[in-house]
């Protein structure tokens, strides 16, 4: 598996609906859980899940070239 750094700068989105409802949750998660432990570290991660739960792209995937928008069951491609 290769990443491609010139595809970083491409924004299309690639987070499908059950992806980004598991990085919102999770994200949240990990939000609340470094308010009370004070984890800078966990903070920044849940942020991260968050931004591209919300955006529908993630640089990590798009660099790998992962798409997960068609992998959802019952998905109408639009």
């Amino acid at each position: 598996m290769s990443f491609d750094y010139k595809r970083l700068i491409k924004f299309e989105h690639n987070i499908g609906e059950k992806d980004k409802k598991v990085r919102m949750v999770s994200g949240v998660v990990l939000l609340s859980v470094s308010l009370f432990t004070a984890s800078i570290l966990m903070l920044l991660v849940g942020l991260v899940l968050v931004a591209t739960s919300y955006s529908g792209w993630c640089p990590v995937y798009s660099g790998m070239d992962k798409n997960t928008l068609g992998a959802d069951a019952g998905s109408t491609g639009q």
